[in-house]
Order: C-alpha cells, then structure tokens, then sequence
C-alpha cells in the first residue's frame, strides 16, 4: 500500500514537470513571436521601400519618360528615358510602364493624324477660293492686255501677271499637300513644253538653262502634264533659293531606259546627309505627310512632289550632289506616262529649247514673244522666249522680256552654246523699239480678234488674243 507522503511527493513531481513542459513552450513561444514582430517589421520597411520606389518610378514616369514618349511621336529621333530603376527592366513592373508608354503613343499618333487631317480639310478649302480669286485675277489681266496699247501699262500688266501667277503657284502647291487635285485639267503636251511651264511660275526663271536632248515629239499623256510642271517648278525653286543669284540652274532633259529623266544641277550649298535623307523621304511619298511635320512656317514644295509622285507613278531622286557641289534633283517619267506628238502638226512652243537630236540644221523660230505663252496657258507670258538667235529675248529694265514685232528671218548661222553671250550681256530694248513693237503687236492682235469674230461659226475656234501664230496649248487649261 501507497503512502500518502510518497503519492504526495510523485504530485509535486508530476507537477513540477508540467510546470517546466509549460514554461518550456511559453518561452518558445515568446521567441517566435518575437521573431515574427522582426519579420513583420522587416516585410513592413520592405514595403515602405518598395512603395516608396514605386511612387518615385510612376513620378520619373510621368515628369520625364511620359513627354519624351509624346514628342518622339512627331520627333523620332528623340530618345525615351529608361526606368528611374534599371532593375525593373523586364519585371513586370517594368513591362506595365512600358506598355503604358506604348499606348499613349499609339493614342497621340491616333489623334495628331486626326487634327491634322481636320487643318488640312480647313485649308483645302480655304485654298480654293484663293485659287479661283486668282484665276479671276489673271483672266482679267489678260483681258486688260488684250484692250490696251500703252507699253509701260503692258510691261506692268506683264509684272502683275507674272506675281499673280507665283501666288497661284503657291496655293496649288498648299491645296496638294492637304489631298486636293492638282486643280488643272490638260490635254498632251510636248514634255519640254511642261518643263518651260514650271519654269515660267518662278522668281528669277532667267537664271534656269534648259537643255533638251529628247526626240522631237516626246509627249505626256495628258493626266501627266500638270503634275511634271509642278513638280519641275518645284525643284527649280529649291535650286533657285539655294543657290547664289548670279549662278544658272541647269536642266538636262535626256531618254533614259524606262522613259525619260529631267535632271536639275544647281551650284548651292547643297545638303547634309541627314537634310538629304529626310528630304528624300518627303519626295519619296511614302510616308503619311502632316502640316506639323513641314515646319513653322510650312515648307511644302518637296511634300507637294511626295504627294504628286504618288499619286501619279512619277519618281524623284535628290539623294546625290551636283557637279557644282550644289544638289542633284532627278524627275523620272516612265514610258507608261510618255506619248508622242508629231511636231509638224503640234510643234513645242518656240520659246521651248530646240532638240539637240534634231537631224540637220535647225529651222529658225519666230521671233515673238506672245508664242511662248501659247505652250502654256497658265504659266506667265513673259517667261524667256528666243530671239532670232535661240539664245532667248532680250530683257527690259525690270529683267522681264519685251515683246517684239513678228518677223521671219533667215536662218542664222550655228553659234556654239560656248559661245553665245549670256542674257546679261546682251543690251535693253530702248523704249522706242518697245513701243513700236508693242504697238505693232496690239494692232494686229486687234485686228485678228476683228477677222475671227466675222469668221463663220462653223470654223476653227479664235485664239485668245495672245495667240498670235501658234495655236497649240501646253494643255488647254480648264479652271
């Protein structure tokens, strides 16, 4: 039998062993929560860290990675800065925020076309009516040559002329970089004829030397004539702009393989390598043309070529250098886009440079001015037609032709290009030839008008006034 002191001793024990097993694992458990008050402490300094560096990487987001990502939408060459953090590159922080950038790009393209497409719609029509204001405005300085006698009134009307038809030239080209049509609608031309005509639309056109080297009776189809002329004039008046005044501009006109090449050398400063390449990208037309992308303000004569190319299966180059250490602009006219005239029922204009491939001597042109504005009845009258020495009529004090009297001379002797003085060289008219001529001129004329308003209905068509012996148009204009 069990004492009680011994049942009593083995209780205390028993107990005392629970006592120390439950301190054991309070004390255990004390350590764990401690350790877990660590991690949480640590996790919580974590996040804040975290937290902290996220609010600085969507703040580098959108002070600085944000607005570069906008301009580099019309500015390409702009770079993107990377994350405040390089290590979130390629985590999925990184590739949200990238993701961010890309679809804000995406809508400022979506609605910087929008805009720019809402502008350019504004000025095509706005463009419209200056170009029919100026329409009406050349018609009725034609008309007032047509009425007056006086040479000082003509040479200013001529002037007049001349400036209305720049600004016409301005605004077409504006109408065809917003998407309008070229605006004029042509039949076949002497290509040499649509060369002459863009020439005619510039500032400083004296300064341009055409050389023609076709077959006589190479020809545009007629939907080709008016962009060539545009383009062509295009070209010209980059030369002319960059180049000094007292230096030509030389266009060459040669058969090429696929059709025809009209080629234009000037003596400017020519271009940088990045200058060259963008600007062979606008002339190209393959890439979408904004008015936001053309400068401030908008320069859109190689935007104008890149449209018309386009549309009309032409090719520019201006990628390489002239031999003057200027730039080499290259038109190229495929065959599908030539046809041929037969130059004795449809000659060029005489003002028109004379074929170099032309067998045998050449037969002299007539010596009248209002001839060359027959070829092209939009471009001004007074663009530089030849004397009876082909090397172009002699210029008046404001550097504008004077009309001359029509006569038929015999054909003169071959001169040299080399030698043949230049316009600069030869001396001004004296007034009184000048009134003789153009008083001479406006009498016939006159009584032409007189003869074709007594002809028979069923005849031929009168001329216009400035017809004088050459009925053939560059393309019959229809504005």
């Amino acid at each position: 039998m069990i004492e009680l002191p011994d049942l009593v001793a083995g209780g205390l024990a028993a107990g005392t062993l629970s006592a120390l097993a439950l301190g054991g694992g309070l004390l255990r458990l004390r350590r764990q929560q401690t350790r877990q008050r660590a991690e949480i402490s640590a996790l919580r300094t974590q996040l804040d860290g975290s937290l902290r560096a996220f609010t600085a990487e969507v703040e580098h987001l959108a002070a600085r990675r944000v607005p570069a990502a906008a301009q580099r939408v019309a500015h390409p060459h702009l770079a993107v800065p990377g994350p405040l953090q390089p290590l979130t590159v390629g985590t999925p922080l990184g590739i949200a925020l990238e993701n961010v950038l890309l679809a804000l790009q995406a809508e400022v393209a979506s609605q910087r076309t929008r805009v720019d497409a809402a502008a350019q719609a504004g000025m095509r029509g706005a463009t419209r009516e200056i170009q029919a204001a100026l329409y009406r405005l050349q018609d009725a300085l034609r008309r007032l040559q047509q009425r007056y006698d006086d040479p000082e009134l003509a040479q200013t009307l001529f002037q007049l002329d001349h400036e209305n038809e720049q600004s016409l030239r301005r605004a077409q080209v504006a109408a065809v970089v917003c998407g309008a049509w070229v605006g004029l609608a042509r039949e076949e031309s002497h290509l040499v004829d649509a060369v002459t005509g863009g020439q005619a639309r510039l500032a400083g056109y004296q300064r341009v030397k055409v050389h023609n080297h076709l077959e006589p009776g190479t020809a545009l189809v007629s939907h080709a004539v008016e962009p060539v002329a545009i383009i062509v004039a295009e070209l010209l008046d980059n030369a002319l702009r960059h180049s000094a005044p007292d230096t030509d501009v030389v266009v060459s006109l040669e058969h090429v393989h696929h059709g025809v090449c009209v080629t234009v050398d000037d003596a400017g400063l020519g271009m940088t390598r990045d200058e060259r390449d963008r600007a062979q990208r606008l002339v190209a037309g393959d890439a979408p043309i904004l008015l936001t992308d053309l400068g401030d303000p908008p320069r859109m004569g190689l935007a104008a070529i890149g449209r018309l190319t386009r549309q009309f299966d032409l090719g520019v180059d201006v990628s390489s250098a002239s031999p003057y250490g200027g730039v080499r602009a290259v038109l190229r006219v495929d065959s599908h886009l030539l046809s041929r005239l037969d130059p004795a029922d449809r000659p060029p204009a005489p003002s028109a440079p004379r074929t170099t491939r032309r067998s045998g001597p050449a037969a002299p042109a007539p010596t009248h001015a209002y001839g060359s504005q027959d070829a092209v009845p939009d471009a001004p009258r007074h663009h530089t037609p030849t004397d009876e020495n082909g090397n172009g009529e002699g210029d008046g004090d404001d550097g504008l032709p004077q009309r001359r009297r029509r006569r038929t001379r015999p054909a003169p002797a071959a001169v040299p290009e080399a030698s043949a003085p230049p316009a600069s060289s030869r001396p001004a008219r004296r007034p009184e030839e000048a009134a003789a001529a153009l008083g001479a001129l406006q009498s016939g004329t006159a009584a032409a008008r007189s003869g074709a308003e007594a002809a028979p209905a069923a005849g031929a068509p009168t001329a216009a006034a400035h017809d004088t012996d050459h009925t053939h148009d560059e393309g019959g204009a229809a504005r």
